[in-house]
């Protein structure tokens, strides 16, 4: 059972209190160092509360020394820690984000923090951090444009990695102070990008011009639109996810793939499962491709590697997620329609559901969105839309002969 002693100020008043749990002896009987935090007595509360609380950090911190969760050693290093960190992270974020926070940490966040042991890393180190990113220059090579350094937003999205790292340490006791506190640090100013969108006008054009295109691809287009799905989420899809009685698609699941690996699948972003309605005329598209899949399979065989799936290679796989963006951006060229990224077609079919008259929370269900402040971003375009309008009006008003007074 864990000690805990309390520790008063000059007053005698209790401030803190130390918990102390036993670690054993060592191979030569020695007794071991115990693991020991601090916890501060909060403010605004009955004695009986406190005592209530710390009972429960102690029973916690007790649990996490049993499991091996927490280092007492002062020395432990940045980099020491990162495998314990990544072990815990794995299975709670995304595959696509695991990834990502592994090549961050490797390339940017040991070479800088590694060496350093973890409780000593202050507020100003990860300053001085921040300013050599905004400092550094973006490689450019492979997107064909001109040196820049690291955007706001990219510096951001790296110190979200290494925000984690802390924030986990924090939990385990191994920091007291956490050095990666926004209220501490100085950030550079994030400009949100504009939101592409396509206009009803543009947006009427290119379905027009989809039927020169593969049924597939007619498919896909279709239900982007409609369904607002995100492009793992569509090519995630599998017939059994069509309710061609009611005209509903169920989407629950993504489809990712990670370098090296091969493409698999997981929940949909923050785990919204979710069954949308679309009109008849995209269920009876979808129809025609089950039969064109249907064909394609008996002609192939013993080489279908299929598995239901909409949206497939020659072969019947699962399509691979970055194909779609770059067959539309083939499809954009061909029929020389202005270039817009893939996802743009999600905000071209939220957009378009507000101006229908939907209202926000409706939208939100169908995008699949955890927060509605993500979905309220659209409430600018439709703003920007109506205020286009009104200019639109102005100038056709110019043209009128003035208005004269009655007599």
């Amino acid at each position: 059972m864990a000690n805990i002693r309390a520790k008063n100020n000059k007053n005698g008043e209790v401030i803190s209190y130390q918990i102390r749990v036993h670690k054993g002896r060592s191979s030569d009987g020695k007794q071991l160092t115990p693991y020991i935090m601090t916890w501060k007595v909060p403010k605004g509360k009955t004695e009986k509360q406190i005592q209530k609380e710390l009972r429960q950090v102690a029973d916690e911190f007790e649990a996490k020394c049993k499991e091996g969760l927490v280092s007492n050693d002062p020395k432990l290093t940045f980099k020491d820690f990162i495998p314990q960190y990544l072990g815990i992270i794995r299975n709670i974020i995304s595959p696509t984000t695991y990834e990502s926070y592994v090549n961050c940490i490797n390339r940017l966040l040991i070479p800088e923090f590694g060496h350093m042991k973890l409780a000593s890393i202050k507020p100003i180190h990860i300053q001085s951090f921040i300013q050599k990113l905004c400092e550094t220059t973006a490689d450019c090579k492979a997107k064909n444009v001109e040196e820049h350094n690291l955007s706001a937003s990219t510096v951001q999205r790296y110190l979200t990695c290494l925000k984690s790292v802390f924030k986990q340490a924090g939990k385990l006791d191994l920091i007291g102070v956490n050095p990666t506190d926004s209220a501490k640090l100085t950030m550079p100013k994030i400009v949100n990008p504009k939101i592409e969108i396509f206009t009803k006008q543009e947006a009427q054009k290119m379905l027009s011009c989809l039927v020169d295109e593969e049924l597939q691809f007619q498919v896909l287009i279709q239900i982007a639109i409609i369904t607002g799905a995100r492009r793992g989420e569509l090519v995630g899809l599998k017939f059994s996810d069509i309710d061609f009685e009611n005209n509903k698609i169920t989407i629950e699941r993504s489809a990712i793939k990670l370098k090296g690996q091969p493409i698999t699948t997981k929940p949909p972003k923050d785990y919204e499962v979710r069954t949308i309605a679309v009109n008849e005329y995209c269920i009876n598209l979808i129809r025609l491709l089950q039969k064109e899949k249907q064909s394609t399979r008996q002609r192939l065989g013993t080489a279908w590697c299929g598995d239901d799936w909409l949206f497939t290679q020659w072969n019947g796989e699962i399509m691979n997620p970055q194909t779609p963006t770059r067959q539309f951006a083939k499809f954009l060229e061909r029929h020389q329609l202005k270039h817009r990224k893939f996802h743009s077609l999600r905000h071209t079919s939220a957009t378009l559901l507000l101006y229908g008259g939907l209202n926000i929370k409706q939208v939100q269900g169908r995008l699949g969105h955890g927060d509605i402040a993500t979905t309220n971003k659209y409430l600018h375009c439709i703003s920007e839309a109506d205020e286009e309008a009104t200019r639109i009006f102005e100038d056709m008003f110019q043209q009128q002969p003035p208005i004269t007074k009655a007599v």
